[in-house]
């Protein structure tokens, strides 16, 4: 055990010391600025260009004074829900033949109109394709029985009591940070457990492998490996939550003590976030070291890899349902799932104070983790140098 420990220390340090000490490693830590850039900017084009698109626009044919009180109803309740949610109005004079400039109008292209409201206040008609829009057909009874009520110029008055805390804003805050948080160890673990990969395959290619196996265990270098890049993606996690909290501090209006406040409190929730991504990549990256192991070319490590990545994706979908509901079924099968389980409890802290789930799923995890680097040890062994006797598949993980 003594040999083994001290050969994997050995392996951990030697790639641990290549990976960061190489000027790679500085490109390696811009990397999340671009997704981040491109994200952003084309997250805010689509949705503009979604807004804009799936607002519909209604024609009122109506005289000026009734289309006026229209558009003072359709502000008011813009005021109250904002204007992304509303339909938009156009009015248009009417004309001596009512059905002819309906026809027209439903087929402009500029505005693209969804329907005609005619009729003015008091016999309104509404015709265009509405069969699969009563969001639409509803806004519009509102705003015509608000215009024929009068839209007053002040609204009625409310006093208003603002409080620090309530329970409703409170679970809709945590509720956000739990889905980020669950967000990012996901794309940071997807991200950065297919490092092993690349560097598995340049040293099978160069016989460097063939050397190392000579002087050490092959298990040991398994568990170096492994642990070697997960150091190098912890220091990364680390740079990359400084460097966030310090562009929140500068960007936001208060910086971090407006952020939030996670169900355990910011400390317990920051350290559990990075044992959580300790977890998740030691199972995740296991899985995909045993793959490097039996490809040869980095297309075979693209072909293999990509069944596992869809199962990370689906892994990621079965923990987000845990969001909201951590103690439903849905919630307890996908902490009690191991592979799952790290994504799930760090959402599990962002809404939920109690600590002692976090202590059983550490240990759970820690189980699963050994099973697994244990079968992945036997696999990569077999398959590296095809060394070590040949097993029967039933006794497959057995000494």
């Amino acid at each position: 055990m003594r040999r083994f420990i001290r050969s994997a220390f050995v392996i951990a340090r030697r790639d641990f010391s290549a990976t960061v000490l190489s000027k790679a490693f500085i490109f390696f830590l811009l990397a999340p600025l671009f997704p981040l850039l491109f994200g952003s900017v084309f997250s805010s084009i689509s949705a503009r260009v979604a807004s804009e698109n799936q607002r519909p626009v209604i024609a009122v044919i109506a005289l000026q004074a009734d289309f006026a009180d229209l558009m003072a109803a359709r502000d008011q309740l813009a005021h109250a829900i904002g204007d992304e949610q509303l339909l938009k109005l156009v009015g248009f004079p009417p004309e001596r033949d009512l059905a002819a400039q309906q026809k027209r109008l439903l087929a402009s292209r500029s505005p693209p109109v969804r329907a005609v409201l005619s009729g003015g206040l008091d016999r309104p008609r509404l015709v265009g394709a509405l069969a699969n829009d009563p969001e639409t057909v509803g806004q519009l009874r509102l705003l015509i029985s608000n215009a024929r009520a009068g839209t007053p110029d002040k609204g009625p008055d409310l006093a208003v009591n603002d409080v620090a805390v309530s329970s409703g804003a409170l679970a809709r805050d945590r509720t956000s940070t739990a889905q980020i948080a669950q967000t990012i160890l996901f794309i940071l673990t997807l991200m950065l457990s297919t490092m092993v990969l690349s560097q598995l395959i340049e040293e099978k290619s160069n016989k460097v492998i063939e050397i190392i196996a000579a002087a050490i265990p092959i298990d040991a270098m398994f568990v170096g490996k492994l642990f070697a890049m997960l150091s190098a993606s912890v220091l990364a996690l680390l740079v990359w939550m400084g460097a966030g909290a310090l562009l929140i501090q500068l960007v936001k209006h208060g910086g971090i003590a407006t952020l939030p406040v996670p169900a355990v409190g910011w400390p317990v929730f920051l350290a559990l976030a990075v044992l959580y991504f300790g977890m998740n990549y030691l199972l995740f990256g296991a899985a995909f070291l045993m793959i490097g192991a039996q490809a040869s070319t980095a297309r075979e490590v693209q072909t293999m890899s990509l069944p596992a990545t869809f199962a990370q994706v689906l892994l990621f979908g079965l923990a987000a349902k845990s969001i909201g509901n951590p103690n439903s079924l849905t919630g307890i099968a996908a902490a009690v799932f191991p592979l799952s389980s790290p994504m799930t409890m760090l959402a599990r802290a962002a809404q939920d104070p109690d600590l002692w789930p976090h202590v059983a799923g550490i240990i759970w995890q820690t189980i699963w983790i050994a099973i697994i680097l244990r079968l992945g040890a036997q696999l990569f062994r077999k398959t590296v140098l095809k060394s070590g006797p040949r097993l029967p598949w039933w006794r497959f993980g057995r000494a």
